[in-house]
């Protein structure tokens, strides 16, 4: 056991009790590599999402549960909470999300009212009615997964870019209001993720327009590449906050800096 954790090396803590991790938009992506790192780091973890098959058969094969999670149903999420328990050692914001590239001037307001419900009163709803079981865990944790476009705005990009400011900003308020209940508060800022399914969504289903978002870039991150950070952040000691992590692939110098070979 650790000195300064208090946990054993498989995740059990003082008591045996199993810490719990709760991971939303765990059915593929970040969120379904973070669920699987967590699990293989000791965590009981909760696997929420909305399509209910790919969430059991993931928790099925880590040894986890499946809670089926809209975050932007009221329902949903007070059942995610009901089933977590009493206690949550971690809880990773992950479900959101981006839709189009149009303009400002061509904006799509659907498009901006979905990211926001999504990535932004999603991670806020499951945030508050997690947090009492968050404080009620020894060293609780909230992790958010922002994006570099919550530091930086780029052509294009308005909707999901104030989406994910705002998340963001949720992240940095509520580590300032929770600081006295020993919560701890991250956020990661992602650059260029390659997974099976973000930059699919958000060009509406273009298989080749999604494909030349990585044209020229020979390795840009994965989703196990951010599920290590997740893990890394919820198993720092119980002093340690990790207040932000922005974490790119070598080639992209910035938002607009890529270079392509």
């Amino acid at each position: 056991m650790s000195e300064q954790t208090g946990q054993h090396t498989d995740g059990t803590t003082q008591g045996d009790r199993r810490p719990v991790a709760v991971v939303t938009g765990a059915s593929s992506g970040i969120g379904e590599a973070s669920a699987r790192q967590l699990a293989a780091a000791g965590f009981d973890v909760v696997c929420a999402a909305r399509r209910t098959e790919r969430i059991e058969a993931l928790a099925a094969e880590i040894g986890g549960r499946a809670v089926t999670c809209d975050v932007t149903q009221v329902e949903d999420v007070e059942r995610l909470a009901r089933e977590a328990g009493d206690q949550v050692d971690v809880l990773f914001n992950n479900a959101g999300g981006a839709l189009g590239t149009e303009t400002i001037a061509e904006a799509d307001l659907e498009h901006w009212r979905s990211m926001y419900e999504t990535n932004v009163l999603g991670a806020l709803a499951v945030t508050k009615a997690l947090l009492p079981a968050v404080k009620a865990a020894p060293a609780g944790l909230v992790v958010f997964l922002t994006s570099t476009a919550a530091l930086s705005t780029y052509e294009g990009g308005g909707g999901y870019v104030a989406a994910k400011h705002a998340e963001r900003v949720i992240a940095d308020t509520l580590r300032l209001e929770a600081v006295a209940d020993g919560v701890r508060v991250s956020h990661i800022a992602p650059g260029m993720v390659k997974t099976e399914e973000f930059s699919l969504v958000r060009l509406g289903g273009d298989a080749e327009a999604a494909e030349k978002v990585y044209a020229g870039v020979p390795n840009p991150l994965t989703a196990d590449d951010i599920a290590d950070v997740v893990t890394w952040i919820a198993t720092r000691p119980p002093h340690v906050n990790i207040d932000q992590v922005t974490i790119r692939p070598q080639p992209q110098a910035s938002n607009y800096k890529v270079h392509r070979v």
